[in-house]
């Protein structure tokens, strides 16, 4: 059975919670709490507070995402 496709959907992050998480708000208006994707983390690129994120969001539960990239 295939996995089913992660949401992708852009926000901006606004507040740095513990254990490399973030409170991001989407351009659809929704916040989610968000993590940093472990190959963001490997090559430690880091996150603050006023970024432009793009999130992808599990189909199951649209409150949890995991941050893939980060704009410039």
């Amino acid at each position: 059975m295939p996995r089913e496709k992660p949401l992708e959907v852009e926000g901006v992050v606004t507040e740095a919670l513990a254990n490399t998480r973030f409170r991001v708000q989407l351009d659809t208006g929704h916040v989610v709490i968000a993590h940093v994707a472990g190959r963001m983390r490997k090559h430690f690129i880091r996150i603050v507070p006023g970024d432009r994120v793009r999130v992808e969001l599990s189909p199951y539960d649209l409150t949890k995402g995991r941050i893939t990239y980060r704009e410039r």
